[in-house]
Formats: structure tokens, C-alpha cells, sequence
């Protein structure tokens, strides 16, 4: 269950925060494409087995999120809008096996997890749109099942 904070003065995000989030967005896509990990032919061959190219990437982008969180919680950082950054372990259900699964079929349909869509597209992969159209109806038709499914 996630706790409500109200919106204040303090806790209001500032215009000048939207375009940080945006650029600093757009660099991060840009990190996507030079690192070929929006690549259609990377994904296959990760896939495949054929070369460890997106391994690596996982395990650094694992270091370097493990890493962050341990400075988050030794600093006791906060968010931009000043709340504090606390994080949320849930249990482990069997949905998350079913969803990792789905996730997984898509990814390797697509060649596109959520975040690489956007910048998929911004490369000039057109075909990622209908990722994007397919990713939308799936958050769509999880909202409407999410009682009736396995959590």
C-alpha cells in the first residue's frame, strides 16, 4: 500500500525539475542507442546466447543500482520534492514468476523493455511504436484484471 503525501508548497515539483527529468531523459536515451541495447539484432543474439554484449550491461546496470541504493540509504537522501527516499520490499509471489514471463515473451518479441521504447523510436525505429501501442494496452488490461490475478 503506498502512503499518500500531500502536495504543498515544499512538496510541489518545480517547472525547472520537469525539464531536468526531460533532458537528463533524453541523455539517458541517448546512452541506449550508443550502447546498442535497443538493437534489435542485440536482443536476438542475447537470446540466442550468441554473444554477452547485454549480460554485461545488466550486471553493471545491477552494480550500479545496488551501489545507489546503499548511498541513498547511508546519505538518507530525499526526493526533489524533499520526502524522504524510503524503499518498499515486498514478499515474493507467484505472480511475479507469471509477469516476469510475459515480460520476457515480450521483450523478446519486441526487442524492448519499457524504457529502451522511447528511445527506440527517437533512433528512428518506427516499428517501436506499436511496442509502445502494445505495452499501453497491457498496463490497460492489467488495470482491469489486477483483482483477478495471482499476487
Amino acid at each position: 500500500m503506498a502512503i499518500a503525501v500531500p502536495i504543498t508548497k515544499e512538496t510541489e515539483i518545480k517547472p525547472w525539475q520537469y525539464g531536468a527529468a526531460l533532458l537528463l531523459g533524453m541523455y539517458f536515451g541517448g546512452v541506449l542507442v550508443k550502447s546498442e541495447v535497443v538493437r534489435w539484432e542485440r536482443i536476438n543474439k542475447m537470446f540466442l546466447f550468441e554473444e554477452a554484449h547485454m549480460y554485461i550491461i545488466i550486471v553493471v546496470a545491477i552494480l550500479v543500482g545496488g551501489a545507489s541504493m546503499l548511498i541513498i540509504k547511508r546519505l538518507e537522501a530525499s526526493s526533489v520534492t524533499g520526502q524522504p527516499i524510503v524503499p518498499k520490499y515486498e514478499p515474493f509471489q507467484k505472480g511475479t514468476v507469471y509477469g516476469g514471463l510475459v515480460f520476457g515473451i515480450g521483450w523478446t518479441i519486441t526487442a524492448a523493455c519499457p524504457g529502451p521504447i522511447f528511445a527506440q523510436i527517437g533512433a528512428g525505429e518506427y516499428a517501436a511504436i506499436s511496442t509502445l501501442v502494445g505495452a499501453v494496452a497491457g498496463m490497460y488490461v492489467y488495470g482491469r484484471m489486477r483483482d483477478r490475478l495471482p499476487h
